[in-house]
């Protein structure tokens, strides 16, 4: 049953930072010009070793500029990320808690690898200088609850402090976590989102062992290419996206902006693979299904799907055939689009920011591009808002995630009101 208790929850802030720059407003801009943020990865010594070699970096990142200096020892690249998007977010929202309603607020933010790049530096030191050589803040920059941890301490939020980690979906299931949380009566409000920082020589490495990236080394900014015929991998990219929920009565109530309304969420799991896909995309349409059920909506009047759309060959094929499967003929009549063409793969950190751009394509009815879109595949054949941003009065937009394992979330958002 939908909404039983009544209780409405908006999206009062967003902060961000992904390949495509730093900020909502400069994201919001490249997503709209259709301008691609992969390119040759840089902070790799022998990255002339790797069969991949191309991804998603963000550029002219000053952790200075978000946390106190005493404070970046002691986090990973991943936590310095989501603390500067978790901020961002909080001025966007004007988000402050006090006295007793500290209790009632959270913070949840998926993870997909946790400290990779310090665990690769404190296991060579330890293999060059022993154990006495490992720092005290290693364990406390690795562990992936420190992300929602620093950003609960810093903004004094003393309500829901975990962690999903569950792969490519992280993200959407923190977010529709603190949405179901908020929405029946266990919290007032939390900064969810997810942040991610992985490609590092055994993040890229492990995955292109497993033949998942693309190898199009030579034309990185065309590299990925969701829904296209030439598709040959999915590009990893680092970052995070941050989001303030709040009730809607409370955000109402201290004049917060209120940029969209979220009204439901699913997750599940296919139980077949470890990595492939259900065939046909089943568990995905049961997902979706579950999100559309939770909010009480029918399948027409969903106007945008924010998809998963990796670029991997498998992934894009069969979450078309799961769109098919729920939405019937109204498949034919919904825009879909993979803002990963542009961003690349941001893991653990996808969903959070790919609903951040679902709630602006809300806001400012504008459906974002899937670049790279020039040899139609037969097995992909919907609307895929190809190469160009789309003007569109769209009402509720859904936004996919599905990850290694199975394991499968989805959100649905609806225009502010």
């Amino acid at each position: 049953m939908a909404n039983p208790n009544g209780r409405r929850v908006v999206i009062t802030g967003m902060g961000m930072l992904t390949p495509l720059g730093i900020g909502v407003a400069a994201n919001w801009e490249a997503v709209q010009a259709g301008r691609s943020g992969i390119g040759p990865i840089t902070r790799i010594e022998d990255i002339e070793s790797f069969a991949s070699r191309i991804g998603g970096e963000v550029d002219d990142f000053n952790p200075l500029d978000y946390i106190d200096a005493r404070e970046v020892k002691k986090m990973d690249l991943f936590m310095q990320y989501g603390m500067a998007a978790a901020q961002m977010a909080v001025e966007d929202s004007g988000f402050s808690v006090s006295g007793d309603e500290a209790f009632r607020a959270g913070s949840i933010v998926g993870v997909g690898f946790c400290g990779i790049a310090t665990i690769e530096h404190y296991h060579e030191v330890y293999l060059k200088q022993g154990p006495r050589k490992i720092s005290p803040f290693f364990i406390p920059k690795v562990i992936s609850n420190l992300a929602p941890g620093q950003i609960a301490i810093r903004h004094g939020l003393k309500g829901v402090n975990w962690t999903p980690t569950s792969a490519c979906a992280s993200g959407n299931n923190a977010v529709g976590e603190a949405f179901h949380l908020i929405r029946e009566g266990r919290q007032d409000a939390v900064i969810a989102g997810g942040t991610e920082a992985a490609t590092t020589p055994l993040g890229l490495g492990g995955f292109a062992a497993m033949k998942a990236l693309s190898t199009r080394n030579d034309e990185p900014e065309k590299a990925s290419r969701p829904f296209d015929k030439e598709r040959d991998g999915f590009v990893m990219s680092e970052g995070a996206g941050m989001l303030v929920l709040e009730e809607r009565e409370r955000a109402l109530r201290r004049g917060a902006p209120i940029y969209a309304e979220m009204i439901g969420y699913g997750t599940n799991g296919d139980a077949y693979h470890i990595t492939s896909p259900a065939p046909e995309g089943e568990g995905a349409a049961r997902c979706m299904a579950l999100t559309l059920a939770d909010a009480g909506v029918e399948t027409a009047e969903v106007d945008y799907i924010n998809a998963h759309g990796t670029s991997t060959p498998y992934n894009d094929a069969n979450e078309t055939a799961a769109i098919k499967s729920v939405f019937g003929a109204h498949a034919r009549a919904l825009a879909v689009s993979s803002t990963k063409s542009m961003t690349g793969h941001l893991l653990g950190a996808a969903g959070a920011v790919e609903a951040i751009y679902s709630v602006l394509a809300l806001h400012h009815g504008m459906l974002p591009p899937t670049i790279n879109y020039e040899t139609p595949d037969p097995d992909c054949d919907l609307d895929y808002v190809s190469n160009q941003a789309r003007e569109a009065d769209i009402r509720v937009a859904l936004s996919n995630s599905f990850g290694f394992g199975g394991t499968n979330a989805c959100i649905l958002l609806r225009k502010a009101t």
